[in-house]
């Protein structure tokens, strides 16, 4: 496994970090964890170098921390550098974060949790940070040895905002939305060059999108692949492009099967995956197959979740991806057919509340998509 060092406590990252928000279930329903499957991938992780595991309150309707919690007993937790995060956005007062951190050590069975973020400050929640001077709050928790190092995630949407945050305290660290498509949104590489300047360590998400640069593979963009002269697959050079940046700590994966961490870690432990790893041209060939995605991918969906529940029971992380294929393939029997199967409440359903978009990180159309959908397949 290569590691990065992590200069404020001379300690060395596995820059495959292993992310607990996509963890496989059982028919379908998020909260249900496959706890068996989970653990040993987990734990498979670790004994093969990675030692970040990354969780949050929220995640799997918060149950991710208390698998995450049971897969490192017997003694694996004194083999990683556990981190999660503060869901201010879903308390209503500040007076509720030490009972939230004191749950959340209690669900991850551990005293101190190593990296601790401020969840996604993103919109209208950058106020409710400085109103409810939850950094101070966080110092007093690592002085009373509760938590190590303090940072933030962020969906913000310009670099600007980003910067704001970021100066704002200093920060041990931040986690970033980073990979070769999403180079001018959100923090984007303007926000990157800053947090380096400044010294504060990038924990990388969704250095795949969510799957998005993987799961559909189009012939125009396997041409991009099939030009460059190493045979590496979409996953492993998505990887590439983050792990070629010097100031990224650690690459979180939201891994959902074993075949997923054994690639992952086949990636990120050949010792050719690191900073300045990648050619000239080879950069100009991941920007081309960049540019071809951002012309196919309509609504730039992670299936982060965040946007549910649903006020009417809308599974909206489908709808967007079956969006999204529809935009890749058109209309076709098939589709039709999984439009009524997979999608109930069909997208009709939609009330157009607006939840989901302000919710959103990447603050999508998500009412525009609905729409869009009923057109197609159910005005016919």
């Amino acid at each position: 496994m290569n590691y990065r060092k992590f200069e404020a406590a001379n300690i060395d990252v596995s820059l495959l970090g292993f992310g607990a928000m996509r963890l496989p279930t059982i028919g379908g329903d998020d909260s249900k964890i496959n706890e068996e499957l989970s653990i040993s991938m987990i734990r498979h992780a670790i004994d093969n170098g990675v030692n970040y595991v990354d969780t949050a309150y929220v995640y799997h309707g918060q149950q991710s921390e208390v698998v995450v919690g049971k897969a490192l007993q017997n003694g694996y937790r004194e083999k990683v550098y556990l981190a999660t995060k503060m869901p201010y956005w879903i308390l209503d007062s500040p007076d509720k974060m030490e009972g939230i951190l004191n749950e959340q050590l209690e669900k991850l069975g551990v005293d101190c949790i190593d990296f601790y973020l401020v969840h996604d400050i993103s919109g209208d929640r950058w106020n409710t940070v400085k109103e409810w001077n939850i950094f101070d709050f966080l110092v007093t928790q690592r002085d009373a040895g509760k938590i190590r190092f303090i940072g933030f995630s962020t969906h913000g949407e310009t670099p600007a905002y980003f910067k704001e945050v970021l100066d704002a305290y200093p920060w041990d660290f931040c986690q970033l939305q980073i990979n070769y498509i999403d180079k001018d949104i959100q923090a984007g590489t303007e926000g990157y060059n800053y947090a380096v300047a400044k010294g504060v360590p990038i924990v990388v998400m969704e250095p795949l999108k969510g799957g998005k640069l993987t799961d559909i593979v189009l012939p125009p963009i396997q041409k991009y692949w099939d030009s460059l002269a190493a045979n590496r697959s979409p996953a492993e050079w998505g990887l590439r492009w983050v792990a070629n940046l010097p100031g990224v700590l650690t690459i979180l994966s939201g891994m959902h099967s074993m075949a997923h961490v054994e690639e992952n870690l086949r990636v990120l432990s050949d010792p050719s995956a690191d900073a300045g790893c990648l050619t000239d041209e080879e950069l100009q060939i991941i920007e081309n197959a960049a540019a071809e995605y951002r012309k196919l991918i309509v609504f730039p969906c992670t299936a982060c979740k965040y946007c549910l529940p649903c006020t009417v029971g809308i599974n909206i992380p489908k709808v967007l991806d079956f969006r999204n294929s529809y935009a890749l393939y058109s209309k076709t029997r098939r589709m039709q057919w999984e439009y009524g199967f997979f999608l109930n409440p069909a997208p009709s359903e939609c009330i157009a509340c607006g939840k989901c978009e302000s919710a959103c990180p990447q603050h999508l159309e998500i009412t525009r998509a609905m729409t869009e959908l009923v057109e197609v397949f159910e005005n016919v």
